[in-house]
């Protein structure tokens, strides 16, 4: 009966999303890769949230939740607050200058050298890391839930490897054949399911903690919990509460502002007050997030304590959903998991076709390209991909333990130099295009020193290394700094203008700056009362 129901929800995605879809002119550029500059604000909203929420999220920042408390809710809280910045000051830009990827702003800006370095980073990051990673922990919670080794009679290896393939190929089908209005169809469809389902969770919790009471289970849950219930992390945590004013706001700020798996969803806004809609729409959505992605940790700690089988906390999620959830809903919710996963897959797919298609296809290997050409390269290099994900995705279980871990650490090799660049690029018209070519190989180059050299041999000698969001504000700074100095003595020849290209209206949204003080005004007020 749970299978059925899961098969029932998917099928049903899948149907909308096609019947949204199948008018959309797919053989143009705007029309594959931006839905035809038609996404309105709800839609955008819910592409935004369910290409962010995965299993990596609901599973491990729960079980982070579990071990350290409210104040991991950073990673969603603070969100809010970069969207805020995206719609107010660079979603205008990105608008007015018609760009479908955020590299061709920096060839506008820079040069074309620079957008394809900038393109090779995102894609190196999305085939290394975010594809077979979104597989292997995407297919992990699905034969946690679903039992699937017991199920078909096959090894655990077996059972990796078959649902790998099925999260792939689905997830392929909307991503490559339909499009981004048809992954953005579904995430919203998925969004709606994830935030009933996603909020279920911590309601049963409560209830079963408060016999039957929400009420109860909340008082209970404050009374013998309090040290978890502190936003404040101190100098051991993971998220020290210094950290909040340095490289949190910049690692959110790339994420929400500038990776183009996410933006991508705004640059196909119909205009630029439905972009900001959807930013906004988002940005209140987001402040509830710890709701979903952090309460449950914290109602599992206090009902299965510091049980062995949960120590490390990743357990304590599934644990939770299969002790609390009716067992009516385990189907529904799993589909929900399911769309989440599939979100995350194909939105990275999707964005490393348009990536691959447009900076790399048109600009070096044919220039002459007719858009129907470009797309059906991107198409081709989008099945490669896929498949590439698809086998070495089952690989990653032999891999050492604390992967995950490294591999976040690792993205800041590029998230940071990318950000460094397009700030100084919109901050400022006289920067030249070595300036950028510069900054982004020394941070590359010194993250890596500081993050897998430096920091070992200071650890080793019994030193105190600072939290790597620390230094990632430290690299951003001296990066800026050596820009503008660059800037200074050799300018460009003539001061950068972005022209506006008209492809959208770029009248703003008239409540998008009271909107954003309220966001930014509830985030503060959240931070006092839990601190």
């Amino acid at each position: 009966m749970h299978f059925f129901i899961f098969l029932a929800f998917t099928a049903l995605v899948g149907i909308i999303s096609y019947l949204a879809t199948r008018n959309t002119d797919e053989t143009s550029s705007d029309g594959y890769f931006l839905g035809g500059r038609s996404l309105t604000g709800v839609v955008i909203a819910g592409s935004l949230l369910l290409t962010n929420l995965s299993t990596e999220q609901l599973v491990g920042l729960n079980g982070s939740a579990y071990k350290e408390g409210i104040l991991v809710m950073a990673w969603e809280t603070l969100a809010a607050l970069t969207m805020v910045v995206t719609a107010v000051v660079l979603l205008p830009r990105y608008l007015k200058g018609g760009l479908t990827t955020v590299p061709q702003f920096l060839e506008k800006r820079y040069d074309t050298m620079t957008k394809t370095i900038t393109s090779g980073l995102f894609l190196s990051g999305y085939m290394v890391v975010l594809l077979p990673i979104v597989l292997y922990s995407g297919s992990l919670a699905l034969i946690g839930m679903f039992d699937i080794p017991q199920v078909l009679g096959v090894s655990e290896e077996s059972a990796l490897t078959i649902t790998v393939w099925s999260i792939g190929i689905i997830g392929s089908l909307y991503a490559i054949f339909g499009g981004l209005k048809a992954v953005a169809v579904s995430d919203t469809v998925n969004a709606v399911g994830l935030l009933i389902g996603g909020t279920m969770v911590p309601i049963f919790g409560l209830m079963y903690i408060g016999d039957g009471s929400m009420i109860q289970g909340i008082e209970a849950l404050v009374a013998s919990n309090p040290e978890k219930l502190n936003v404040i992390g101190d100098s051991d945590s993971s998220i020290p509460f210094s950290t909040l004013f340095t490289g949190m706001m910049l690692v959110q700020l790339f994420y929400w502002g500038t990776n183009q798996a996410i933006i991508q969803r705004a640059l196909a806004a119909k205009n630029l007050e439905e972009g900001q809609k959807g930013l906004i729409y988002a940005g209140f959505v987001k402040i509830l997030g710890p709701i979903i992605v952090v309460l449950p940790g914290i109602i599992a700690f206090h009902i299965f304590g510091n049980e062995l089988d949960v120590a490390n906390g990743d357990q304590s999620y599934g644990l939770l959903v299969a002790k609390v959830l009716p067992k009516y809903l385990v189907g529904f919710f799993a589909a929900v998991l399911f769309g989440a996963i599939l979100s995350s897959f194909n939105s990275a797919l999707n964005s490393s076709v348009t990536l691959f298609g447009l900076d790399i296809y048109k600009e070096y290997i044919k220039k002459d390209a007719t858009e129907k050409e470009v797309v059906k390269a991107g198409k081709s290099f989008g099945i490669v991909l896929a498949l590439f994900s698809m086998l070495i995705a089952p690989s990653i279980a032999n891999a050492p333990s604390g992967l995950f871990g490294y591999l976040q650490e690792v993205n800041g090799c590029y998230s940071i130099p990318i950000l460094t660049i397009i700030i100084v690029g919109y901050m400022t018209k006289k920067v030249p295009a070595s300036a950028a070519k510069i900054a982004m190989l020394s941070g590359v180059l010194l993250y890596c020193f500081s993050q897998f050299y430096l920091k070992g041999e200071v650890e080793a000698a019994g030193g105190t290394y600072p939290h790597y969001l620390h230094v990632m504000a430290i690299l951003f700074s001296f990066n800026v700094l050596l820009m503008l100095v660059i800037g200074y003595f050799k300018p460009r020849s003539e001061a950068f203008e972005l022209e506006y290209t008209k492809q959208v209206d770029i009248t703003p949204w008239k409540l998008v700056k009271p909107m954003g003080i309220l966001i930014s005004v509830i985030v503060i007020l959240i931070y006092i009362a839990f601190s």
